[in-house]
C-alpha cells in the first residue's frame, strides 16, 4: 500500500510494509527505511539519499519518477518493480 509523504511529520504515519511516496528523501527520513516495503521519489538518481539507502535495505526503489506525490495517494493499493521504473495500482488483494 503507498503512503504518500511530504514531511517527516507525515512520515511518521509509516505502516510496516507501506511503499513511501514522496518528493525526496534526506537523512532525516534514514530511521524509517527500515520498516518500508519500497520508495518512490519525484527527485534523484542512482546516487541520491534514497536510492543509496534503498539499496543498502535491499528495498525496490524508483528515484526521479516526477508526479508521483499528485498521481497516487496514501492507501493506493501498488505495484513497485524497481527493475522496470514502474510504480502502479493495483486492485486490492481479497481477503484469505
Amino acid at each position: 500500500m503507498a503512503r504518500v509523504a511530504f514531511d517527516l511529520e507525515e512520515a511518521s504515519l509509516l505502516q510496516p510494509g507501506e511503499i513511501l511516496v514522496t518528493y525526496s528523501t534526506d537523512i532525516g527520513w534514514s530511521p524509517y527505511f527500515p520498516i518500508l516495503g519500497g520508495v518512490v521519489t519525484e527527485l534523484g538518481g542512482l546516487i541520491s539519499h534514497g536510492a543509496v539507502v534503498s539499496r543498502e535495505y535491499g528495498l525496490p526503489c524508483i528515484a526521479g519518477l516526477q508526479g508521483a506525490t499528485q498521481q497516487f495517494k496514501t492507501g493506493d493499493y501498488v505495484l513497485l518493480d524497481g527493475n522496470q521504473e514502474i510504480l502502479q495500482r493495483s486492485p486490492k488483494p481479497e481477503d484469505s
